[in-house]
């Protein structure tokens, strides 16, 4: 039964066809995501899987990343893997573990679909995982969005989960009569994690109350989602009455703003795009009866009151000041141009005395590397010194304008500069006669 409804899903919901749709299946070696690959293989379709470490376990990472790749051997088919510094990365970026590893796989899975690798990603999120993601966010508070659950298609990244209509036992019962086997994460029973907590105490305890609360939610996400048709409706009715756009600014009357109601619900869906959080709506409110030039901010955006009008614009700079470069990244982009990165295996010629490249000795590289703004306090060994020099004096030394200081980047490993980019390499890192693997970068920078 359960292959037979997948197959309706693939077929008949998204229009997909074997023999000329491929997949990527997005496989950590657990339960759900096995029976993911054996359904779709049995259903015909050419697929490839893709599986992310995140390092986060040990050797039962490993172990997991061994799994998958013996997995696609079984079905013949081929397996990327990523290797992420997830903790490194949470730590730069200040977010959490999970949000890292949620972040960091759905980017390298995009940069796999637009090799051309396959059409869809489809992971195996399934019915459970939506009820538990629909009452994290009705205790979170994320309104009615929120409780319209997971998508089972997002068209603009090519992501499909196919397996949603199931339940967890369905899923159990396909694995364990087709004897496939599966790994565990250990992390799976802690109670650390939010989701985590939900699933083992939280909806257990509900559903000793309400035997029937699985498909009741589940039936409440299905009236959730047609209200929000009927709700993002209503707000473009509204936006089309309020919004001037002008350049790259949206110009929104002040008066014409004070009378739409539900006033905060409108301001809501009108800021969320730029950036803003939903605690600011009461200073966007606040802000129509503020002095002229009054104003507030998000990372990206500013909202301006200017006389009769609230106008929304972009910040002069809303580009990344921090970039993590992981192993075995060829091509990175950032505010000031490209870094196209590759290995060396051994000395074929004498690296290029040219700033936009830097050829540096592997031994001492430590990944990830960190593609960063410089700042004061920072110093370097330049090339032929065994002296460091502070950047701000190696400018001043190298008669760079205030402008071209204010452009300049760095690539650290290990917390040591290892390059100026676009202007010199540290010494520590400099290629000898000894050295038998070599980082080539090359910088090119924006026109």
């Amino acid at each position: 039964m359960l292959l037979l409804n997948f197959n309706r899903q693939l077929n008949d919901f998204f229009k997909l066809q074997p023999g000329k749709d491929k997949l990527l299946l997005a496989v950590s070696g657990g339960l759900d995501s096995v029976v993911l690959a054996d359904l779709v293989a049995k259903s015909g379709f050419d697929f490839a899987i893709a599986h992310c470490n995140f390092q986060l376990r040990g050797a039962e990472s490993e172990r997991d990343e061994m799994f998958v790749k013996l997995l696609g051997e079984n079905y013949n088919k081929e397996v990327f893997v990523k290797k992420i510094a997830t903790e490194a990365y949470a730590e730069a970026f200040k977010l959490s573990v999970q949000e890292a590893a949620r972040q960091t796989r759905y980017e390298w899975f995009e940069q796999l679909l637009k090799k051309g690798i396959a059409g869809q990603l489809a992971t195996a999120h399934h019915a459970n995982d939506n009820i538990e993601t629909t009452l994290m966010h009705f205790f979170r508070g994320t309104g009615l969005r929120g409780l319209t659950g997971i998508p089972e298609e997002d068209k603009e990244r090519n992501i499909i989960r196919p397996l949603l209509f199931a339940k967890r036992e369905a899923i159990l019962a396909y694995a364990q009569t087709h004897a496939l086997p599966w790994v565990e994460d250990s992390s799976n029973a802690s109670e650390k994690y939010t989701r985590n907590f939900f699933r083992l105490n939280i909806f257990p305890a509900v559903k000793e109350v309400y035997s029937n609360a699985e498909d009741n939610i589940l039936n409440s996400v299905q009236l959730f989602q047609e209200a929000e048709i009927l709700f993002n409706q209503a707000i473009e009715v509204h936006k089309k009455k309020l919004l001037e756009k002008k350049g790259n600014e949206i110009h929104i009357p002040v008066l014409k703003l004070k009378q739409s109601e539900p006033l905060q619900t409108i301001i809501w869906e009108i800021i969320r795009y730029f950036g803003f959080t939903p605690g600011q709506t009461a200073e966007v409110i606040k802000l129509m009866n503020a002095d002229n030039g009054s104003y507030i901010g998000s990372a990206s955006h500013r909202i301006i009151k200017n006389r009769a009008w609230i106008i929304i614009a972009p910040n002069e700079t809303v580009a990344a000041s921090t970039i993590l470069i992981e192993r075995n990244e060829p091509l990175i982009v950032f505010e000031n141009g490209t870094l196209k990165i590759e290995d060396l295996k051994k000395i074929t010629r004498k690296p290029e005395q040219n700033n936009f490249v830097a050829t540096v000795d592997m031994e001492y590289i430590k990944f990830p590397l960190l593609l960063r703004k410089w700042k004061q306090g920072d110093y370097f060994y330049p090339l032929g010194m065994n002296k460091k020099k502070k950047l701000s004096k190696f400018f001043i030394d190298n008669k760079l304008s205030k402008t071209d200081k204010e452009k300049c980047w760095v690539i650290e490993s290990d917390k040591k500069i290892i390059w100026v980019v676009g202007q010199r390499i540290d010494d520590r890192f400099k290629v000898t006669d000894k050295s038998n693997q070599l980082l080539r970068i090359v910088f090119t920078p924006h026109a």
